[in-house]
């Protein structure tokens, strides 16, 4: 007969159970209270996910670890939904929120789970299953960019944050899709997988990280890994209804993250609660020699203030954030959220930023700026795309970029090289990143006063 604690978390799991309001995307699975535990295998977990339309990532990765670490695993779940699809294939035809699935790759991520979880020395993310956004090099398996650019590129080595995550015995299911080379804010952008949010089919999942946002959102993944420059992580985390995180620049390694705008470019998780992102940014985190821009301060427990009383935190709202050309409906919620907070005990204060009227502009000359400088390697001759039209070396050059980049590449490119050519450099970039240091340096003086 079951186990007491295996009866308990058949309830966790309805009371965290969310109704089904993934319109056609995520069916509302019926589960029975089994009369015996079965010894669970991650091998078949994961194969589960990747073959059927069972709902198993629908749970939090919290959830997740008692019956992955316990080793038994109540009978609810369906191992495979009513046509046998594999759910991946099944839902993500529709979604398109990944551009590679890894499914041997799982497989055996998951064999070398179960020897951890066997010997009892599993971690708390051990066994669960990730997407990888495709701008983040992993070892062997094709990181794209979502451009035609690097349609066949395959990486001789992993990033910093694979290798960590590998070290926590992740389960990889593939690489997520993205707008091009992380330029945009829809992934609608992206040469392979146009992805759409889970929500509503009709709408886009936001970007640049959109297919790492709608595969957690859609549960075909348990979390996934994003990158952040401009908001990247953040806005498709709230158009997908989960959560993003990017943390503070230098806290996590960005080493093997193909780079857009290297003084912007985070790499963050994305969940389905805070909880989930700070196991996930426990593991990712710290000091990398690979990586000189990576932070020496040691990384703190970030699950170690979840849920504790909040009573006298101050909470910023600055007035421009409110100013013209904010929606309603943003507005009122946002500042429900804070009243809320206010409730718990948070104090609200107002304050100004002035400096954030010019961000915009900054922001895009910055990246744009870097971007040009950073994509300038790929020409066709040392790798990426190479065209088969081109009689002279600055043919071939010119064909090889004009058919590997997209239109919004393209514009970003010109956008940039035009701000660092002779006789513009100061008048924008330099502008631009004069602003940046300013607001940067007062809001640290602010922070030590």
């Amino acid at each position: 007969m079951c186990y007491y604690e295996n009866t308990l978390y058949l309830i966790i799991i309805f009371h965290q159970f969310t109704i089904n309001v993934h319109s056609t995307i995520i069916d509302l699975y019926v589960f029975s209270l089994p009369d015996t535990c079965h010894p669970f295998s991650i091998q078949v977990y994961i194969s589960v996910l990747i073959n059927s339309g069972s709902g198993l990532t629908k749970l939090l990765i919290g959830i997740l670890n008692y019956p992955i670490h316990t080793g038994y695993l109540p009978t609810i779940l369906q191992w495979t939904d009513n046509n046998g699809k594999r759910r991946i294939a099944k839902y993500d035809d529709t979604i398109q929120s990944y551009i590679t699935v890894t499914a041997e790759r799982a497989l055996a991520d998951a064999a070398a789970a179960q020897k951890k979880i066997d010997a009892g020395n599993a971690g708390v993310l051990c066994g669960i299953p990730m997407a990888i956004k495709d701008n983040i090099c992993t070892d062997g398996i094709k990181t794209t960019c979502a451009s035609k650019m690097l349609e066949d590129f395959i990486p001789p080595y992993n990033a910093t944050v694979m290798e960590k995550l590998a070290a926590q015995d992740i389960v990889m299911l593939g690489k997520a899709s993205m707008d091009e080379f992380a330029m945009g804010g829809s992934t609608q952008t992206s040469a392979f997988a146009k992805t759409r949010n889970p929500f509503n089919t009709e709408c886009v999942p936001g970007g640049s990280s959109g297919g790492s946002a709608a595969s957690v959102s859609a549960s075909l993944a348990a979390a996934a890994l994003g990158s952040d420059t401009g908001g990247s992580i953040r806005q498709p985390a709230a158009f997908c209804g989960v959560t993003g995180l990017k943390p503070t620049y230098g806290r996590v390694s960005r080493y093997g993250l193909v780079a857009f705008a290297s003084s912007l470019d985070q790499i963050g998780p994305i969940a389905k609660n805070a909880q989930d992102c700070a196991w996930i940014l426990n593991a990712i985190a710290g000091f990398d020699p690979h990586d000189g821009t990576s932070s020496k301060r040691n990384p703190e427990d970030y699950t170690a203030k979840l849920g504790k009383d909040i009573k006298g935190l101050k909470i910023a709202i600055p007035k421009e954030f409110y100013a013209e050309g904010i929606d309603d409906e943003v507005r009122n919620a946002v500042m429900q959220a804070a009243r809320t907070y206010e409730k718990m005990g948070a104090e609200l204060v107002e304050c100004s930023m002035p400096s954030l009227k010019y961000a915009v502009a900054a922001y895009y000359l910055i990246a744009s700026a870097e971007a040009s400088s950073n994509l300038s390697r790929y020409d066709g001759i040392k790798y990426g795309h190479r065209s088969k039209v081109g009689d002279t070396f600055q043919e071939l050059i010119c064909n090889s970029r004009s058919e590997g980049f997209g239109s919004e590449v393209k514009r970003r490119i010109l956008l940039g090289n035009y701000a660092l050519s002779s006789g513009y450099y100061d008048a924008y970039y330099g502008k631009a990143m004069a602003l940046k240091q300013r607001a940067v340096g007062k809001a640290r003086a602010e922070n030590y006063h």
